[in-house]
């Protein structure tokens, strides 16, 4: 039997159903620092011994309570060596006997659809069913007061932040869209590092009816300029896919864009479009690194290379009409689209990560089972600790998978087995 089919045999208490009730009546003007608090509080009246919400730091590297505990430390657990970490990194339920009691602690991942926000502790003295549903349905609950409240307040930023922004960071975060996206066709997902001290990278997807745009932007310079460059082009290129533009009117208004306001700057980025219907992928290259196309668990050499094209905001050089390339995607396939930086950045001893490093962590993770949006954490996380911790440039990459609605994905067997054995026991970091 599904895991839906043994929920619908599962009927919540009169009294789980009037808390949930309750929270989300309260939830309309309840203050986004309230909401651990009246979470936590309404729980107990269930006879939950305590509920935590942790949300994942802009690196990916920490939960972080939005609740501070009370002895002033941040409380954050790491995502690599934790049970918390584990209910984010796999999306599934995590159960372990609690240390403060001689309950159970729970922990549920926090899910946007496949988007991943966090992850919920709950304490209870036993796990029944109806306990085992109340709290699937008050993580999904919680998960909406997060993202609501959070367009309302700073708190939800800051708990996200280990470390200070610097002003191009700023602006360009204030346009991403959220890291991961998806349907049952579709699954995209994107990684920018140095976080809190990026320059000109940026990126940007989006679904658009049975249609899935896609942008990956290298601006020139790492300065406040090369954050407004991105910021415009991100602007013109949302502004022109929401008038209806197609590829090359939306890449010609952009070019028009730089050109007028940034005369003596450029930008390199590929803007794609793919049918979720068909699995047809088009897109157009200005100037930007070839993405690569990862099929049955390896690389199709060549198979999305294309002539050369000039930068964005170049174009008025040769008037030259931009070029829409076009491939036929497989159920499974992957497309990878990433920045110089991943690549051509050189360790303290010299050595670049290289583009075959690159493509041989993918191809490996993807052969081992890992979901599409943990792929890609655990390659930024590789590749910044190749070069000692610190990035001398952006590192953008952004990656999405087309499906075939009517084949159910693998199952992420080996997902664990291939990042190595992980402790059972929670970490915190103060």
């Amino acid at each position: 039997m599904s895991d839906g089919g043994k929920r619908s045999e599962i009927r919540l208490t009169e009294g789980a159903s009037q808390v949930l009730a309750d929270l989300l009546e309260q939830s309309h003007e309840v203050a986004p620092a309230d909401i651990p608090k009246i979470v936590n509080d309404m729980s107990r009246e269930l006879g939950l011994a305590a509920v935590g919400i942790f949300v994942i730091d802009e690196g990916q590297k920490l939960l972080v309570p939005l609740m501070r505990p009370s002895d002033g430390s941040r409380g954050a657990l790491s995502v690599d060596g934790s049970l918390a970490g584990l209910c984010y990194r796999t999306t599934s339920l995590r159960v372990t006997g609690d240390p403060l009691g001689g309950g159970l602690e729970m922990w549920l991942p926090l899910l946007n659809g496949v988007e991943r926000i966090g992850v919920l502790r709950v304490r209870t003295p036993t796990l029944d069913g109806p306990t085992w549903y109340f709290c699937r349905l008050l993580a999904s609950l919680v998960t909406l007061m997060v993202l609501t409240k959070g367009a309302h307040s700073d708190d939800y930023r800051r708990a996200q932040r280990s470390e200070p922004f610097s002003l191009p960071s700023e602006m360009v975060w204030a346009f991403l869209p959220p890291r991961t996206l998806g349907t049952d066709r579709v699954v995209s997902t994107a990684v920018l590092e140095p976080a809190g001290e990026l320059g000109g990278d940026a990126f940007d997807h989006s679904l658009i009816g049975n249609r899935l745009h896609t942008t990956i932007l290298d601006s020139m310079g790492h300065d406040l300029a090369a954050g407004l460059t991105s910021s415009v082009t991100m602007a013109g290129c949302r502004n022109a896919r929401r008038n209806g533009s197609g590829l090359e009117q939306l890449v010609a208004r952009v070019d028009d864009s730089i050109h007028e306001v940034f005369p003596d700057r450029f930008c390199t980025g590929i803007f794609g479009n793919l049918e979720l219907d068909t699995g047809l992928w088009s897109w157009i290259n200005c100037g930007h690194p070839t993405p690569l196309l990862i099929r049955e668990e390896r690389l199709v050499p060549e198979a999305l290379d294309s002539a050369p094209e000039l930068p964005l905001g170049l174009g008025h050089l040769t008037g030259a009409k931009r070029h829409v390339q076009q491939v036929q995607l497989q159920p499974g396939d992957r497309v990878l689209l990433y920045s110089d930086g991943i690549v051509e950045a050189l360790s303290s001893t010299g050595h670049r990560f290289g583009l075959e490093n690159f493509i041989d962590f993918i191809v490996r993770a993807t052969a081992a089972g890992v979901t599409t949006y943990e792929v890609l954490r655990l390659l930024v996380q590789a590749i910044i600790r190749y070069h000692g911790g610190v990035l001398q440039d952006d590192a953008t990459i952004l990656l999405f998978e087309w499906r075939d609605p009517k084949v159910p994905p693998s199952p992420d067997q080996n997902h664990e087995h291939w990042r190595g054995a992980l402790s059972p026991n929670a970490h915190h970091i103060d």
